[in-house]
């Protein structure tokens, strides 16, 4: 037991150096983005003297570095700072009533996209690892065959363009769902599940190939086994020997995909978001994008690499948990 805490105490912190490193990246990256706030708040009449102003007032005229530890030591203590348009409408209005701090207009956003998500993995998750079952089962049968084409099929097609055939199919041709997922606070929860179905059937189609493909690979290579070919000589069914056998001993590469695929549902979600004008994290990056809303920009950012980095410690931790080999390296 010590040394499966060991191993996952030497797995948290190289999570955490991995996204102190992330952090610098981001900050860079951002504030290398073209374009200035202060410019696209003013237009194309502003004065220098006008842009500087705003420059000072938001913090901007300091060093990068001065700016990045400040920004470091206030996500340190859950501080993501606040937003440049919020702090610009309050400047023009004289009033702090409508301001909102960067943490406020993330939570609501974070838990659309959380929603979505958990949408699309509770759909995702036991379809894959049942097709990935029946597709070892059935290996190399017409079933086999037809269920890789169409998984590499949905995997090799972009977001939007699967969006947008289900928008054609399901909302267009055939209205059963509705094609925008206009949701909004106080929402009942059928109505919003409703809203949520399009864009969790497109991330469905993404993410299903990769677990598909993974737990038949998986559990296809254990099938040679000698204990499986022992449990076979028991007289087992194969569906028994491999869901009771076969699958326990494949869980960890797919724990691992599994992982991957869900970090992938809150950090992948960008493109689809804005094709439905879903109300998510993505959706509030890409508009605090288009007006160089740099705490904005950079609180989400962080929050996609915490939320991948995460998913893969757990990952990791979990195959450390089911697989006896990992427990005591060599």
């Amino acid at each position: 037991m010590g040394n499966v805490l060991k191993i996952i105490l030497q797995r948290l912190a190289l999570g955490l150096l991995t996204l102190l490193i992330v952090s610098v990246v981001i900050f860079v990256a951002v504030n290398m983005l073209p374009g200035d706030f202060a410019e696209s708040i003013l237009g194309q009449g502003a004065t220098p003297e006008a842009v500087a102003s705003i420059r000072r007032d938001l913090g901007l005229d300091q060093p990068p570095v001065t700016r990045y530890f400040a920004w470091l030591a206030g996500v340190a203590q859950g501080d993501l700072g606040s937003s440049f348009a919020q702090a610009n409408f309050a400047s023009f209005t004289g009033t702090n009533s409508g301001a909102k701090t960067v943490a406020e207009q993330i939570a609501p956003r974070f838990a659309n996209t959380m929603f979505l998500a958990a949408v699309t993995a509770v759909i995702a998750v036991p379809l894959s690892i049942l097709l990935g079952i029946l597709a070892a089962l059935y290996r190399n049968s017409v079933f086999d065959k037809a269920t890789n084409i169409f998984t590499l099929s949905s995997i090799s097609s972009p977001e939007f363009f699967l969006a947008y055939v289900l928008i054609l199919f399901l909302a267009v041709l055939n209205p059963i769902l509705p094609s925008l997922s206009n949701i909004y606070d106080g929402m009942g929860f059928g109505e919003r599940l409703n809203r949520t179905l399009l864009p969790a059937l497109t991330l469905t189609l993404v993410v299903t190939a990769h677990m598909m493909r993974m737990t038949r690979a998986a559990i296809i290579n254990l099938l040679a086994s000698p204990y499986i070919e022992m449990a076979r000589l028991k007289g087992l069914s194969p569906m028994r020997v491999i869901v009771k056998h076969a699958l326990p001993n494949a869980l960890a590469p797919i724990i691992n995909v599994i992982a991957l695929n869900l970090a992938y549902l809150i950090t992948g979600v960008v493109v689809v978001e804005v094709v439905f004008v879903y109300p998510g994290i993505g959706q509030l990056f890409v508009d605090s994008v288009k007006i160089r809303d740099i705490p904005v920009v950079q609180a989400c950012c962080l929050i996609f690499a915490a939320a991948y980095i995460m998913l893969n410690l757990t990952a990791d931790i979990l195959s450390i948990l089911s697989n006896p080999r990992l427990r005591h390296p060599k």
